[in-house]
């Protein structure tokens, strides 16, 4: 019975990681991103501080603290704060989905890079057919009537694919031995911080108090922030980064068919072929 919940942990995951999109498609237009997600980090710290004391967590080490910042800074500030601007820039849910969800490819890259992992020909290969449906699917996107791709929304984008990666590779290295709760806490902490920055520094923090906000902005702060992160830490933790960096693969198809029931947002068939060759790219760099 153990063994079962363990193995459907990717899969619940992977859910509740694909409604992040979705969620901001709900919230953004009666806020501004970084606003909003200081508000998510602000309530999600309250939560984490309330989950500590009551299970009595043990303090982290100055060391330790600071290498969860760091995580925190890429994981949550980086991704988060460029998928939330891509969105609000014009970026369809669907495919800020499909960008960040190139992030097995970027992972398998950087571990070859900077820490030794070997690729072999037939992920090589993955990795070009990853970029290629990528690059394909936004261009075929940006030529919509509907849609309109700013270069704000892409490098958003490519800035949460890059903090995501990074932050996973960073975590499993230093993040060994850390307790999950007390972890993220310091982690949304960072996050925090940078979010204040960017909201009291670029926006106006004007706030619509619509009913699709708050529930929305629930369903991030408990859903996402406290129980999706806490999956994706503990599988860091117990498996390998590409291991778990794999799992992502699976995000942008289950956020399209989340954003076409949900907002009626389309793909047409070019763009839908290339997800698929970004799928098999992507399935060929984490294939054993």
């Amino acid at each position: 019975m153990r063994q079962h919940l363990i193995s459907s942990i990717p899969f619940l995951f992977v859910f509740l990681w694909s409604t992040g999109f979705i969620a901001a498609k709900y919230a953004l237009p009666f806020i501004e991103p970084f606003y909003l997600l200081f508000i998510r980090m602000a309530l999600t710290i309250a939560v984490f501080l309330l989950l500590c004391a009551v299970l009595r967590v043990k303090r982290l080490s100055a060391h330790q603290i600071g290498h969860q910042m760091v995580t925190g800074f890429l994981v949550h500030g980086a991704y988060l704060g460029g998928v939330f601007a891509a969105i609000k820039w014009g970026m369809p849910a669907g495919v800020s989905a499909l960008v960040v969800g190139v992030q097995p490819v970027l992972t398998a890259f950087l571990g070859w890079r900077f820490f030794g992992l070997h690729l072999r020909a037939k992920q090589w290969l993955g990795l070009g057919l990853g970029l290629a449906g990528v690059t394909t699917v936004l261009l075929s996107t940006g030529q919509q009537d509907s849609v309109t791709l700013t270069w704000p929304a892409m490098l958003a984008a490519v800035l949460a694919l890059v903090g995501i990666s990074t932050g996973t590779l960073y975590q499993k290295r230093f993040g060994s031995g850390v307790n999950l709760l007390a972890g993220s806490l310091w982690q949304y902490i960072s996050a925090a911080l940078l979010m204040a920055i960017l909201a009291w520094g670029f926006e106006s923090r004007d706030v619509v108090w619509d009913k699709q906000l708050i529930f929305a902005l629930g369903w991030l702060v408990l859903g996402l922030s406290v129980t999706a992160i806490l999956l994706l830490m503990y599988m860091i933790r117990e498996g390998e980064t590409t291991k778990v960096a794999s799992y992502f693969y699976l995000v942008p198809p289950v956020a399209s068919i989340e954003a076409w029931l949900l907002f009626d947002e389309s793909l047409t068939l070019v763009a839908i072929t290339a997800i698929t060759v970004t799928v098999i790219g992507v399935y060929l760099v984490i294939k054993r």
